[in-house]
């Protein structure tokens, strides 16, 4: 016997309530702010500016919810002037440790402050003598979390409950303040380096700022199943090159992936010149052999501004887009961030 399901109608009324709550705690949580703003705040906005000053980046990084928290902050930055963009702290122990410079800041969220990925980053930026600026839940003289320790200066939300009457514990006060934090901070620095709406302009041309803050996965044209073509490592690169070769108007670039369907190299047009000049039988290699391993890439939630960063960094004309498995779903051409003016074209 087939059961229907129940519907539970709430009032609405208190439904009403219920969302007037949940607005009044989350700004009972950020107006609270106001009265812990001390030198602490002081000391991280002279540590942001004399990194902006010496031409350093500032790095934030953060994980899951804070991770995206601390893309917007840092997009806020770079729309203020400030060179900014967000490292997934798992990345970083797997290759991105070169982003970071000896004259950058790194700013790490974290509400516990014992997040395992971002203590293990601290820890290493620390003993490379980079300063860290932490935001994290505080609230505890007694005992300070791993990052509180690591960190130069400590920023406390100062949230131990989230919204939602005390049903839930997705992440949404602590998130809220987090985000005000930095935008503080954003502005603070912006107001001490006189930055003017003239030069807010001059960074946003025809929307720019909402161009950065698009997700990448909307600016992607090729994709795995559509119109993207994806080798496999044993593939020899002229097998390879022939299934490409049914797809009307393919990428400059084949995504190449292991048994498992996980991305494993790229092998470019550029990679495809250079290999036919040196000697043409090589198209018979397995691709594996040719490709260019490990390849920079963006996971599909990842923002436009980290992939204007990422290209300005690496200089790579194709950046796959991956998902939390690192398998490929599609591949952003540079091509279009030059289309967006959001990158210049150099050729």
């Amino acid at each position: 016997m087939r059961m229907e399901p129940i519907e539970v109608t709430i009032p609405g009324n208190q439904e009403l309530e219920f969302i007037a709550r949940v607005f009044e705690h989350e700004a009972s949580a950020i107006s609270d702010l106001s009265a812990r703003v001390d030198d602490r705040y002081t000391r991280a906005v002279d540590l942001i500016v004399q990194t902006a000053e010496s031409g350093g980046t500032v790095l934030i990084s953060g994980l899951g919810k804070s991770g995206h928290i601390g893309a917007k902050i840092s997009a806020t930055m770079a729309s203020l002037g400030i060179t900014s963009h967000s490292v997934h702290p798992t990345e970083a122990a797997h290759g991105d440790l070169g982003r970071f410079r000896k004259n950058d800041l790194v700013i790490c969220l974290s509400h516990s402050g014992e997040t395992h990925e971002l203590v293990a980053l601290a820890s290493i930026l620390r003993q490379d003598k980079l300063p860290i600026i932490a935001i994290t839940r505080g609230g505890d003289d007694t005992k300070q979390s791993a990052l509180q320790r690591l960190a130069d200066v400590t920023l406390e939300v100062g949230v131990t409950d989230e919204a939602g009457d005390g049903d839930y514990l997705a992440p949404t006060t602590s998130t809220s303040a987090a985000l005000a934090i930095g935008d503080a901070l954003a502005l603070a620095v912006a107001r001490r380096r006189a930055f003017t709406s003239e030069d807010f302009h001059a960074r946003h041309p025809g929307g720019t700022l909402g161009s950065l803050l698009k997700p990448v996965a909307d600016l992607v044209r090729f994709r795995v199943g559509q119109n993207l073509p994806i080798a496999r490592e044993g593939d020899t690169v002229a097998d390879a090159l022939a299934e490409a070769s049914k797809v009307v108007r393919r990428p400059g670039a084949l995504l190449v992936v292991d048994q498992s369907g996980k991305l494993t190299g790229i092998f470019t047009d550029s990679d495809l010149r250079r290999l036919i000049l040196r000697n043409p039988d090589e198209l018979k290699q397995p691709i594996a052999s040719v490709m260019s391993r490990d390849p920079k890439s963006l996971m599909s939630d990842a923002l436009t501004s980290d992939a204007v960063a990422l290209f300005r960094e690496y200089r790579a004309d194709e950046i796959p887009i991956v998902d939390a498995n690192n398998k490929p779903l599609g591949l952003l051409d540079v091509q279009d961030l030059i289309a967006m003016k959001l990158v210049e074209d150099d050729g």
